[in-house]
């Protein structure tokens, strides 16, 4: 019997869409800009939209999150229903801001290309080098794919291991990442022949997946990985069905959560070179630390939560089109930047951290979290608030990270201000205001040894393009500097993370 097939008109682009029925709209929407924060359980608004012609089913999970007028008005959450006819959605696509790199950097020339990935939880970069001169060919970027599974690392974890996904979540990643490639190479006129070396990094978790390893250990106590060091495979073992058949190198973790996204940093900001005391912080849902020189580093992960990339946010969504990206005071009130100059509809991490340090300044956020209104909300620039709950997930965030870097600090037998410089990694370490980090005390460090460093994980990537470092390129002689530390085991953590959940007065 032939299958049914609907058509879905998308507004105010007008574009649109056909798909047999029944489909789930997650499916459909996700690569339209609708995100998925929660995974698809329900438990959030970050998937909203408008039906404005043909019909969506209401759930009870679309009762609790949803108020009657919202329904009434058409209002549903996409990640609840599935296609049953015709439909016209009110959505909007937003841009996101994904961070690349053009970072000079000394290398050895190689004949052939090579490509550089950054594997992140939200964001994808590939970056395809000549390796004769070190020139960047062309840049490619993506959302991940599996975003619409969940926004933060966690969430993927349980959709792979209590919901069985993990095959699902390792070809899904696995093809985008090859499409990814390809790309590259259309945009630069090459040929895959000519390719001999591609080189990834990501989190532990985009390591295990991507390699398809189990994630088991990773979901529970001790957190101890089945195998977390470098994973070398050929492109037709991934289903990459490429003439010449490159090398694939996922690089190596550095214990439990830590990734090789931060082994890239380390490389990229010459911490195992420094004579002197330095730092890099990594702020996302798992805030990774390092700490030492090129004696001694160490190394550590903080479940930070997913406050720093908006999600359990009331209105929390990633830097994009409608994000609150810059809050400042403004005649007694809040001043307010969105990206793309119009109406906001929600607040990213930089905004909600300048929004908080703002309310301390005025008087209107206690030192303890508290807000010091009635109605338990803060307006920020309409329809944009803040709630007291999500001021209370900024202070696990940053009480987290501050509670991590003052251990790792305290077994150097170091204070703040002895370290040289702190790089600041990624996306949101280098859109947040330093003086508003300072303010939250997230930072507790000197402002002018504070640096944003940019993407270091994929100029990691494309320094290990250069360097095999031995037969393997593992970078051995690096890792075995570096010690990592399991906060959750120190006795001091607990203590030191309630200590540093106020805001400084």
């Amino acid at each position: 019997m032939e299958k049914i097939t609907h058509r879905i008109v998308l507004l105010p682009t007008r574009a649109e869409l056909t798909a047999p029925h029944g489909t789930p709209l997650r499916d459909l929407l996700f690569e339209q800009g609708v995100e998925f924060p929660c995974g698809g359980h329900g438990r959030c608004r970050g998937c909203k939209v408008r039906v404005l012609e043909g019909a969506v089913g209401v759930n009870d999970a679309q009762r609790q999150q949803l108020s009657p007028q919202e329904i009434a008005n058409g209002w549903r959450l996409a990640c609840q229903g599935n296609l049953e006819g015709d439909l016209a959605i009110e959505l909007r696509q937003w841009d996101a801001a994904i961070l690349t790199d053009e970072t000079a950097f000394a290398f050895t020339p190689k004949p052939g290309l090579g490509v550089a990935v950054d594997l992140g939880t939200t964001t994808l970069v590939a970056q395809l080098l000549d390796c004769e001169t070190g020139r960047v060919l062309a840049v490619r970027t993506a959302l991940n794919a599996q975003a619409r599974f969940g926004a933060d690392v966690m969430s993927r974890v349980q959709y792979a291991v209590a919901e069985r996904g993990q095959a699902q979540l390792t070809e899904i990643i696995r093809q985008q990442i090859g499409r990814l490639i390809e790309q590259l190479l259309r945009a630069a006129n090459a040929s895959a022949r000519a390719v001999t070396d591609v080189v990834l990094v990501g989190n532990a978790v985009m390591h295990h997946l991507f390699c398809g390893i189990n994630l088991e250990p990773l979901s529970h106590y001790p957190f101890h990985p089945v195998r977390d060091g470098l994973e070398l495979s050929r492109a037709s073992e991934l289903g990459w069905g490429w003439e010449g058949d490159p090398r694939v190198r996922f690089l190596p973790c550095l214990g439990g959560f830590v990734g090789s996204d931060i082994l890239g940093g380390i490389l990229a900001t010459k911490l195992a070179e420094s004579e002197s005391l330095v730092g890099l912080v990594d702020l996302g849902t798992n805030g990774e630390i390092v700490i030492g020189n090129r004696e001694r580093l160490l190394c550590a992960s903080t479940a930070a939560g997913p406050a720093f990339e908006g999600a359990r946010i009331s209105m929390g969504m990633r830097a994009a089109t409608g994000a609150i990206v810059e809050v400042s005071a403004e005649a007694g009130g809040f001043g307010c930047r969105v990206l793309g100059n119009v109406e906001a509809r929600g607040i990213c991490g930089s905004g909600l951290v300048d929004a908080v340090a703002v309310g301390l300044d005025l008087g209107l956020i206690n030192p303890m979290g508290r807000l010091s209104n009635s109605n338990g909300t803060l307006m920020l620039c309409p329809p944009v608030n803040l709630t007291q709950q999500d001021i209370r997930e900024l202070q696990l965030a940053k009480g987290a990270i501050a509670a991590g870097a003052e251990i790792l600090l305290k077994l150097w037998g170091a204070a703040p201000g002895d370290l040289q410089r702190l790089y600041l990694a990624g996306a949101f370490g280098n859109y947040i205001n330093r003086q508003s980090a300072q303010r939250i005390g997230l930072l507790n460090f000197p402002l002018e040894k504070v640096q944003p460093a940019g993407n270091t994980a994929l100029l990691g990537a494309k320094i290990a393009l250069f360097s095999l470092n031995g037969e393997d390129g593992s970078f051995a002689s690096v890792r075995r500097r570096i010690e990592h530390i399991m906060l959750s085991a120190d006795p001091a953590f607990q203590d030191t993370f309630v200590e540093q959940m106020p805001f400084p007065a």
